[in-house]
Order: structure tokens, then sequence, then C-alpha cells
């Protein structure tokens, strides 16, 4: 990676300490045991984090929690008598010796269930074990999910309840078992239920309590010690992880090691966040952590940073990253900046320790680089997963027995630590936030015009249409005062900086939250203002039903939700603009 003229000083000098060797070698420590969460090899993997962390004299903390996660440990399958490999998942049902018929249901598709008789059957079903598709077989009443993935089978978590369960959403972990098995051996399936239609599933999975570790580590700000720059990542693995999640966690700790140098020149707090329970737990590690710490996070957290999965080997894809419209001029400027690339980025999905969009806080990045497009099963899954991008994931191995060693790029790794060493940089030491809410209240202007173009007659959003508007002027109206305010008087960039942190908790929510903001949505998809989305059950819904009605009231009390957020907006723009030209 080229250094440039458009970077600072300081920041070519910060890119110039970043180490392949040392990248490397904490990968190999981290990623040298299978890490499954709360076992004893991921808290040795945490422990060496701690003590490397400590070694560049960051203040850490290794916490517990007990936490749902579910292990799984063995699956059979036998077709006509004959025995085939398989893997069972996170969540999945146990059950010994199920007996049914196989029905076909290609890609699983609403018309191709529509199409065959799957209730009390096991459904064969193309593509990765994902919530979703469990969701789906269990609502046409399948006994069983049997999903065919690509040259290996892929590990998954087929649960959508986000971190621990509550009593609300027990009702939703899944009541089927569900196995999956490779590309060669689903074909040789459906032929043989040409033939005869006999099979037999057995899954055993570990599910229940667990003492689950997250490590947190600080490096203090020197002006504003109070706010905070959190950058996570995930510690526990499928397998031995070395791309997912060993070389993340490299980057964390090389960052840290880097910037620990400049002790006293930061003018935020850096702090550092290891997880588990994220690949066993459906993010239990992140859940919690929010959990406990929500009114902190609300009131200091400036902005999340997360890795996952980089520096692979054939990674070439740098523009499709997950970020939010606030923090794509973040990532697009580092990018461009350093690689030439041209940042396009994807919004966020359910998934990827986001557990923090109830408290307001602006987030950047998942992964980072990804394969080019391709037709994988794991690369189809992971647009749905991750947001809906135009790049391949992570790779072919991502989530089996082949995430090792062989498959990371060193240059590569070096490349993407050198552009998340920059942008933590950047959020810890701009004077401004480098979060724009103008760019966040666009896309809700769009999300509310949106709606009201595919309810038509049926549901009226003219009054939160007309706020997003007046919304809209007034942010832009702030940023021209902020534009114009002397950033060397530190009364006004303070007042400019809690603008952009007051709007952030009321438009992340409103934008990225369906339930309530102390609560954790479903780890399934989500469309721009969530809180709208049973319009397209309204939309499909018999004018002249029971049915219409309950959701007509559901929606007049999200509506009554939304509107009222972007009154409070508007209240906090004038609030600011006010402030900043007094």
């Amino acid at each position: 990676m080229h250094k440039t003229e458009q970077l600072q000083e300081f920041e070519n000098e910060l890119l110039s300490k970043v180490s392949k060797e040392g990248l490397m070698e904490f990968t190999k420590e981290i990623a040298k045991e299978v890490r499954l969460s709360g076992s004893e090899e991921e808290l040795r993997a945490f422990q060496y984090a701690k003590s490397q962390l400590e070694s560049f004299g960051l203040k850490t903390e290794l916490l517990f929690s007990d936490s749902y996660i579910s292990i799984p440990l063995s699956a059979s399958l036998e077709v006509n008598g004959k025995e085939f490999d398989c893997i069972t998942h996170s969540m999945s049902k146990p059950v010994q010796n199920l007996a049914a018929e196989i029905v076909d249901i290609g890609s699983g598709s609403d018309e191709e269930y529509r199409a065959n008789d799957a209730n009390g059957k096991i459904v064969l079903i193309d593509g990765l074990a994902t919530p979703a598709g469990v969701q789906k077989a269990a609502s046409y009443g399948a006994a069983a999910a049997l999903f065919i993935n690509a040259r290996y089978t892929h590990e998954m978590i087929v649960s959508p309840v986000w971190g621990t369960p509550i009593p609300r959403t027990v009702p939703y972990l899944p009541k089927t078992p569900v196995v999956s098995v490779n590309f060669e051996n689903g074909q040789a399936i459906r032929q043989a239920i040409k033939e005869g239609n006999k099979c037999q599933i057995s899954t055993e999975v570990e599910t229940g309590f667990r003492s689950i570790p997250t490590l947190t580590a600080e490096l203090a700000g020197s002006e504003e010690p109070e706010k905070f720059v959190m950058f996570s990542g995930h510690i526990d693995s499928w397998h031995y992880g070395v791309m997912d999640n060993g070389t993340a966690n490299a980057v964390m700790l090389e960052v840290a090691r880097i910037l620990s140098q400049y002790q006293g020149k930061l003018k935020r707090t850096l702090r550092l966040a290891f997880w588990s329970g994220h690949s066993h737990g459906r993010y239990a590690g992140s859940a919690w952590y929010c959990d406990t710490h929500w009114e902190e996070l609300y009131e200091n957290c400036v902005l999340h940073i997360n890795v996952d999965s980089v520096g692979a080997k054939d990674a070439v894809v740098l523009t499709e990253a997950n970020c939010m419209k606030e923090t794509k001029s973040l990532a697009k400027e580092v990018i461009g900046t350093l690689t030439g690339e041209e940042f396009e980025g994807s919004r966020f999905g359910r998934a990827g320790d986001q557990s923090f969009f109830g408290t307001g806080t602006p987030s950047v990045f998942m992964g980072l680089s990804e394969q080019v497009p391709s037709d994988e099963p794991a690369a189809a899954a992971f647009k749905n997963l991750f947001g809906g991008g135009k790049a391949g994931g992570f790779g072919w191995w991502w989530h089996t027995t082949e995430d090792t060693i062989d498959k990371i790029d060193p240059d590569f790794l070096k490349r993407d630590c050198e552009i998340y060493v920059i942008i933590v940089y950047r959020a810890l030491n701009n004077p401004l936030i480098p979060v724009d809410p103008l760019a966040g209240v666009e896309e809700i202007e769009e999300g509310v015009q949106d709606w009201q173009e595919k309810a038509g007659d049926l549901f009226d959003l003219s009054l939160a249409i007309s706020r997003a508007g007046q919304l809209k002027s007034k942010v832009e109206e702030l940023q021209g005062a902020i534009a114009k305010a002397d950033k060397e008087d530190r009364v006004k960039v303070s007042l400019a900086n809690e603008a952009i942190m007051e709007l952030s908790r009321i438009l992340v929510p409103l934008n990225y939250v369906k339930g309530n903001a102390f609560d954790h949505d479903f780890a399934l998809k989500q469309p721009v203002i969530p809180k709208l989305a049973e319009l397209d059950e309204l939309i499909q819904t018999d004018r002249n039903s029971n049915e219409f009605q309950f959701l007509q009231t559901s929606l007049l009390r999200s509506r009554n939700e939304v509107n009222f957020a972007l009154k409070k907006a508007i209240q906090a723009a004038e609030k600011a603009i006010g402030q900043l030209t007094q």
C-alpha cells in the first residue's frame, strides 16, 4: 500500500509501524486452537490477548457472563439404508432416529413449498442453514430441514433470537432438527429418493447456559477521556477459525500496539472489546455487554468499529463493507486515499455483533475485504445475512474445517490493518466526530417516501414525510453552522459534537430498530425504518378483514413513534443551531 500526501504526516507514521510479521504472529497464536464459546481453549486465546494488551500498557478487564450457548456435537443421516456424512447446527433441536420421508423444496421459496406437501416431512433445501430458512420450513410443518451446502458443510447457528433469550423470545427458538450435507452428498440424496424414500436423522446438540468471557482494554484519551471509540471483534470460532476471526483479533492487537505508543496524544479513549458467544450464542457476548453497559454506551460511545474475517487470500473487493450512511464518508475517504478504490458500502443487516443500534451508536464495518462475486452458496448466504452487498463474501472456506492459515494473504492482512488503524485514529482524534447525520436523515427521508409509495391510500405517512423534510433542512443548516465555527474554539467544537451524538441517538434507532431501544431485534433481514415494516403485510391483507384492522392499529402506534422521533430530532437540531450561532 502506497503512502500518500493526502494523509497527515502523523498518519503516514502510523502506517509505517504496521508489521506484517507481527500480524501473522498474533494470528497464529490466537488461532492455534479451536475456540468454542465458553471452552478452555477459547479462554486461553482471551488470556493471550489480555497479556499482549497489558504488555502495550493498556488497562484490561476480563469479565464473565452466563449466556445461552449451543454447541453442535454430532449428527447422522441415513437415506434408504445408506449413511451420508452430515453436520447439525447451533440451536438445532436434538432428536434421535427421526424417521420421515424427504421432499425436495429446491431453493425453499414459498412457491416451491406450496407446490409440495412438506407437512411431517424432511425438507431438502439448497443453500446454507439460516434462521429464515429454518423458520420457513417450520411454518410449513416440516419435521426437519436438510440443507445442501457447497464443497464443504458450513457451520451455522439457526436461531433468530439475538443473544440470550428472554421469555418473549423463547418461543422463537428452533423446534426443528436441522442438518447439512455437502453438494456431492446432496445430489446423491436427490437421486436416491427417486428410487425409495426412507430417511432417518439424529442430532446431538448441547444447549444451555455457559460462562463466557468478554475482554475489554482501554487506552485513555487526553482531552475527552469519558468519550470512547469502541473497536470490537469476536474470539470464538468454528474449527480453527484463522480468518474468522483470528486475523481480526490480530488487527485489534496491532492497532492497540501502535496507538499505545502515542499515549497522551489521543483526544478520545480507545476501548477494545473482544467477544465470545458470537458463533454459538447469536452474539450473546456483545448483547450482554450492551445490556449491562447501556447508559454508558448511550452517553459516551461516539462510534463502534467492528472487524471480522480480514486479510484473506483473493480478498480484493474493498468497496462493499457494511456501514451506516452516517459513517460512509469516513470509510470512503480512508479506503479511497489508501487504495484508490471507490467505496460504496452496504447497509448493515442484523448480524455481526451489531448489538448497539438501540443505544444510538453509529457503526462502521463488520468485515472489510471480500471475495469477488460468485455463485457459491456461502456467497449467496453472505449477501442475505450481511446487508446484500455486491461482493462474494469471506471465501468458500468460511465456517468450514478449511478456515486455516493457508487462507491468509499476509499482504492483504497488512493492507486491511492499515485501513483500520487510520479509521480508528481519525475517530479518536478528529476534532469533530467523523459521523455525518445529514446522510442518515437523507436515508430516512427516502425510506419514508418509499413506504408511502408502497402503502398508497392504505396508510398515511404525510406527517412523517413533512417532518423528514424539515429535519433535512435543519441538519443542513446545522452543518453550515458547524462549518463556520472556529475549529480552535473548544466550546463550539464540543457543542457540535454534542449535537452529532444527540442526533445519532435518535436517528440510528429510528433507522435500524424495529422493537424498543433496550431490546434486541431478531437476526433477520430488516428494511429502512423497520418500525414501518408491517406495511408490507398490510398491503397484502384483505381490507375487510379483522387482520387488516389489527395491522392498522399497530401501524398507527408505530407511526406515532416515527413521527415523535423526527420531531425530537428537529428540536435537537434547532437547539444546536442556536448554540452555535449565538
